[in-house]
């Protein structure tokens, strides 16, 4: 039996529920363990998901996160993800989780067979790196991290690992780039170190995004995209992001596995379409990208 769990607010269960449904369709299996943060009583299980609330978590740190981040929303997700895994691996020894936003397309069961082997699966954002053009992207791999924390997956000897995550979680969770701080991901540019048996994924086709499609280069070959030449999409990262680099033509072959995961969506909340999930580029981020351009 497969594991996999994510952390979700009641407003987007629909997308967690399009990510199960998702891992059904390349997955055989597995039980899809849900931490619902607002949730005031226990949802109650179905069709191989099981529900939880924060009530659920009992240990010192967890509670701790819990006081500490109960009027931030989002801070509150974040830093409960170590010590979820860790309530799991309680009961199982291999769990994957994954962000809300992410749905599968091939099966990732390789996945936990590389889990025999590491305790910790990492993967990097594949920024690009190049330092002659876009070099706001070589400067994210500093500034926002290496390894995106929307994919994390663990076995039972990454408990200390994880313990000193949450803790870490627990000091700050916060953007900060003078602090050298973002959220609960850029803790994770020390996991390598400190848990030197960790994985970083080099299978292109993991955590696909808008952000890598420099570096993660998609091809067509019998009509099925493929990455780098060489790798199957497994996951995709449908962040605001990716949605508005395939909406607006920039990431192209990507297109039909959107229309996939609309229709996931869909089934799941009739009103979601494209215009409600499309967020163009803001104001401030325009203004941010060209302050950056200026000072560079």
């Amino acid at each position: 039996m497969k594991h996999f769990c994510t952390i979700t607010t009641n407003s987007f269960l629909y997308k967690t529920k399009a990510l199960h449904a998702s891992l059904q369709k390349h997955c055989s299996d597995f039980t899809f363990h849900v931490l619902v943060t607002d949730a005031l009583a226990l949802p109650q299980n179905e069709n191989k998901i099981q529900y939880y609330n924060t009530s659920s978590l009992t240990d010192a740190t967890a509670l701790s996160i819990i006081s500490k981040y109960k009027h931030q929303a989002d801070s509150l997700r974040w830093s409960l993800k170590p010590v979820f895994l860790l309530h799991l691996l309680q009961s199982f020894d291999k769990v994957i989780y994954a962000d809300n936003d992410i749905a599968f397309f091939n099966n990732p069961d390789f996945l936990f067979d590389a889990l025999e082997h590491h305790p910790i699966l990492l993967t990097p954002h594949h920024y690009s790196f190049s330092p002659h053009k876009n070099q706001n992207w070589l400067e994210a791999n500093f500034t926002l991290g290496l390894y995106n924390a929307g994919f994390v997956a663990v076995g039972s000897d990454a408990k200390k690992t994880l313990e000193w995550w949450a803790a870490c979680c627990l000091y700050r969770c916060q953007k900060s780039k003078w602090r050298g701080l973002f959220d609960d991901q850029k803790y994770l540019d020390l996991v390598p170190i400190i848990e030197p048996k960790t994985k970083v994924l080099t299978h292109k086709g993991c955590n696909l995004a808008g952000w890598n499609i420099a570096t993660c280069k998609r091809t067509l070959l019998n009509n099925e995209v493929i990455v780098d030449e060489k790798n199957p999409v497994v996951f995709i990262h449908f962040n605001a992001f990716t949605i508005r680099m395939i909406v607006e033509g920039k990431d192209p072959l990507l297109h039909t596995h959107w229309q996939q995961y609309i229709a996931y969506l869909q089934a799941f909340d009739g009103s979601v379409n494209q215009a409600k999930l499309y967020r163009p580029q803001s104001f401030t981020e325009k203004l941010r990208l060209l302050i950056w351009k200026i000072l560079a």
